[in-house]
């Protein structure tokens, strides 16, 4: 692995930046959004439904989640968030593969079919991690709250946000950075969520690859990207749902935690270990198609654009 402390490193750790991975990333997460953001509401309600809390509602299950919320709220109610979801989703996402691409083709020195193998995938999918955090965490923190405001209730005026850019706004007056960055704690802890997702998709496909005798940068079938995408996210999910479970509780505006260790006690002496996979049916069956959908729209579009820009390089 190359020194990133010398200048040099640093100025091709750069060159390898490139907007292709952040548009293909952006259209993937803002397509899986669109497609599968009330799942991931009735997943949030799910996760902060501490059995305590008398303002917020109970749901049966999956179905009588979808049920209630469309009598109460209308069709309308399955998609509040939506507008800060796709923004961070998108932004997310679109950041994340290119950081992950930057950082992966700098270790491997500029040549994609050098295979980094386990610990180096994690890594580079760790640093992407963390940067990408920093960079959407404030988006997060909007679009749960948005996503737990319920028509039937009374809240005051610096707690009702009526979009994205007025909980930002209003987050900000009212608590400051620090109100922004609520969950950012654990969220550092989803960091190990997506270092295992990427590190498993992308050694399956090396390995896949370096069993049928071809260079582990080609190009596969959207039926393998599709079945490499859901092997890994279910591996991920399972492993590290419990932080997604602390970071919505901590950013939920119903409840007042002293932070994240606060958060993890009062649950475990209130709820049991079950109260830690709240809300992972439906999160599983959000998490699964949309990481497929998200995949398989930024390998076909990277694909497509590098290509293009390659040919465009060498017409001219």
């Amino acid at each position: 692995m190359k020194n990133p402390n010398t200048s040099s490193s640093k100025l091709a750790l750069f060159s390898h930046i490139k907007y292709e991975h952040l548009v293909a990333g952006i259209s993937g997460g803002v397509t899986s959004t669109l497609i599968l953001h009330p799942l991931d509401l009735i997943k949030i309600r799910f996760a902060v439904n501490d059995g305590r809390t008398a303002t917020v509602p109970r749901y049966d299950g999956l179905g009588s989640a979808f049920v209630t919320i469309v009598k109460k709220e209308g069709v309308k109610g399955l998609y509040r968030g939506v507008t800060p979801n796709v923004w961070g989703s998108g932004s997310a996402w679109g950041f994340y593969f290119l950081f992950y691409n930057a950082i992966k083709t700098w270790i491997q020195g500029g040549n994609a079919r050098t295979p980094l193998g386990p610990g180096l995938h994690m890594l580079a999918a760790a640093e992407a991690g963390v940067l990408s955090l920093i960079m959407t965490n404030p988006i997060w923190v909007v679009k749960t709250r948005l996503c737990l405001q319920y028509s039937d209730e009374h809240l005051a005026d610096n707690k009702r946000y009526k979009g994205m850019v007025d909980g930002l706004t209003k987050i900000y007056r009212t608590e400051g950075i620090r109100g922004l960055y609520r969950g950012f704690v654990p969220g550092m802890f989803g960091v190990s969520h997506g270092a295992l997702q990427f590190m498993t998709y992308e050694e399956m496909k090396n390995r896949y690859n370096e069993y049928r005798n071809l260079p582990i940068d080609i190009k596969l079938t959207s039926l393998e990207y599709l079945s490499f995408a859901a092997i890994s996210k279910l591996i991920a999910a399972g492993a590290t749902y419990p932080y997604q479970v602390v970071r919505a509780r901590l950013q939920d505006q119903h409840r007042s935690y002293r932070g994240a260790w606060h958060c993890v006690t009062d649950t475990w002496r209130h709820e049991g270990w079950r109260g830690f996979y709240k809300g992972l049916q439906p999160n599983l069956v959000r998490v699964v198609p949309a990481t497929m959908i998200t995949f398989l729209t930024y390998e076909n579009m990277s694909h497509y654009m590098l290509r293009r820009g390659q040919q465009l390089n060498i017409s001219s």
